[in-house]
């Protein structure tokens, strides 16, 4: 993607601002939908990953369906035009509020976390007279081997229903008469490149369906949830993920039981690509051992570098002459020493009043906007 080639275009925007390639997403769209369509595997786009309305449309308007970790993503999907039924509902800390919205909304699915949850789903469920279907949240002590922040399928972690408490839940699904235990679900993490990770998920999720069957459960709906990362350092050479590789390590690995339905819910592989935070550099500041470029964008606009450490590519789209490349710390305007967006970054020379995209910020970026330092939400357009 040849960003400066809409730099007339940005121009007209006051920055900060997040930028969208709309045609990059949906060649994303297509793709996962091709490769997931050839074993009938249904994906669910995790909203968390980005819920800007124009992009939950495309993705509406390419078939997928909906997961959701908030009763306002659920709100949203909704209105975006969600079919209902596609719509799954997960997180381990749901508020009554948002389980009674579920239930109005008659969603798919609610991902449950804990024993206590399925009873409370069941209280809800039997004051509004409906039946819940609900799958269960399972921890399959897999390694992600990604970030410890956004790894979420390790017995240490808060998320989903561990091994010992199987037995229970199986006596508590029993006794709770306004819920129908539809499925098993399963997520590990975010940013996962190693495939082979979901080898051993794969495996993990086989022997724990042969257990349910021993004890007379055999379930519907598989849901192997997301995680499949993407490449940072090169979005222009890689900007499809390897949705092909992905799906058929599955249908290879996976055993499902007899017509189960498998489900995904794939967030960053979609949008990543397509998004790109616009700044414009306010002051280059001489350092002792780097130089300092600092611009009006910072941690309120993207937090993931300050909370992961995360890279983000960054280019100065006012001079692409890559001859002569000088290293600069990239930061923002916020009063804390972790608004960083990289450190000895190689850039041609920068000055004040240059405009600098930050690549590959589709995902976790607009979502995680603060307004910290009273700063304004930045606007975002579409290219």
């Amino acid at each position: 993607m040849n960003l400066d080639k809409n730099l007339n275009v940005f121009e007209k925007h006051k920055t900060p601002f997040y930028a969208y390639d709309l045609k990059i997403l949906n060649q994303n769209l297509d793709a996962c939908k091709a490769a997931a369509s050839k074993y009938n595997y249904q994906v669910h786009f995790a909203v968390k990953a980005n819920s800007n309305p124009v992009i939950l449309n495309e993705i509406k308007n390419a078939g997928f369906g909906a997961d959701c970790v908030s009763g306002g993503e659920v709100r949203a999907s909704v209105e975006a035009g969600f079919n209902s039924n596609e719509i799954v509902f997960a997180g381990v800390g749901k508020a009554d509020w948002e389980i009674e919205l579920g239930l109005r909304e008659e969603i798919f699915c609610f991902n449950v976390e804990s024993i206590q949850e399925i009873e409370v789903i069941n209280e809800f469920a039997k004051k509004q007279n409906k039946i819940a279907q609900i799958a269960l949240r399972l921890n399959p002590n897999v390694d992600p081997k990604t970030h410890a922040y956004i790894t979420t399928g390790l017995e240490e972690n808060k998320f989903g229903i561990n091994p010992w408490e199987y037995d229970l839940v199986v006596q508590k699904l029993d006794e709770c008469k306004n819920i129908k235990a539809i499925g098993l679900h399963f997520h590990i993490g975010s940013q996962i490149t190693d495939l082979n990770v979901f080898k051993e998920l794969c495996l993990r999720v086989n022997d724990i369906q042969n257990h349910f069957k021993n004890k007379n459960l055999v379930f519907s709906d598989l849901n192997l949830g997301g995680g499949l990362g993407i490449d940072y350092y090169n979005p222009d050479e890689n900007p499809i993920p390897p949705y092909a590789d992905y799906f058929d390590l599955f249908n290879q690995f996976l055993i499902p039981m007899p017509n189960q339905k498998i489900h995904f819910e794939l967030g960053r592989a979609i949008v990543a690509y397509c998004g790109n935070l616009i700044s414009k550099v306010l002051y280059i500041k001489e350092g002792i051992k780097t130089n300092f470029a600092i611009l009006d964008a910072g941690m309120t606009e993207l937090l993931r570098p300050a909370l992961y450490n995360a890279y983000h590519k960054i280019e100065n789209l006012s001079n692409t002459d890559l001859s002569n490349l000088l290293k600069y710390d990239v930061v923002g305007p916020i009063c804390e020493s972790s608004d960083t967006f990289g450190k000895v970054v190689s850039l041609p020379l920068t000055k004040r009043g240059d405009y600098i995209a930050i690549r590959n910020a589709g995902a976790y970026g607009e979502v995680m906007v603060s307004n910290y330092n009273l700063r304004e939400n930045p606007k975002s357009i579409f290219i």
